[in-house]
């Protein structure tokens, strides 16, 4: 399926290295599914706050959570979000040369703080299903109490810019190609580690397959 390319607006047209920006919608999506931990950006009481948090998504909106007594999730207000992965470092000839390849996503709107209760339930299973797949049917729901306890913003994915650097370094048919310096990249990793039982636990309680199949595997 072709997805519509994302709108050009004034705060995600790309006036530096333009060549990095794209409009596939594609791509912001998988930047988003990724990761799992955004920084959102809002401004309160005269003065910005960037706070990190996990998230989820569908089609056409990011969810956000946090307890009911959190400033940054008051909704109705404007706020920025970002992804950001970083897949090494750009080592050229020269520092200024030097750079970074990385995959970013920053998306713009009016958060919108979710109160139905279905849809506050879902965002919830989104962002649990989001981090780890399979958690939300395997451990308890949230109960009334905990529901209220909580708030979930949602967020337009329409207005996005995305940002992605791959490669080498630009030196290589310059006059630095003659310093007889080593240029090239150092690629940056994550992996899933072997799951670690809580203290307490029973020792006859396995651990779920959903989780333990993820032991090794890349993050990001």
């Amino acid at each position: 399926m072709t997805l519509d390319p994302l709108p050009e607006t004034d705060r995600t047209r790309h006036r530096r290295l333009r060549d990095q920006g794209s409009l596939d919608r594609a791509d912001l999506n998988s930047i988003l599914d990724a990761g799992f931990v955004c920084h959102l950006g809002v401004v309160i009481e005269g003065r910005p706050l960037v706070v990190p948090t996990v998230y989820g998504r569908d089609d056409r909106e990011l969810y956000l959570h946090g307890s009911v007594a959190s400033r940054s999730l008051s909704g109705a207000t404007p706020v920025c979000v970002t992804v950001t992965h970083v897949d090494g470092l750009v080592l050229a000839r020269s520092v200024f040369e030097h750079g970074v390849n990385y995959r970013s996503a920053m998306i713009h709107g009016e958060a919108r703080k979710v109160t139905d209760p279905g849809e506050k339930l879902a965002g919830l299973r989104r962002l649990t299903d989001h981090a780890t797949p399979g958690q939300w049917s395997y451990a308890r729901s949230p109960s009334r109490k905990e529901l209220a306890a909580t708030t979930v913003l949602a967020l337009s994915l329409e207005e996005a810019s995305v940002k992605i650097r791959s490669g080498p370094p630009d030196d290589g048919d310059g006059p630095d190609a003659q310093l007889g310096l080593w240029a090239g990249t150092l690629p940056l990793t994550s992996v899933w580690g072997a799951p670690v039982a809580a203290p307490e636990l029973p020792d006859e309680t396995s651990v779920p397959q959903h989780i333990a199949r993820r032991e090794g595997t890349r993050y990001a």
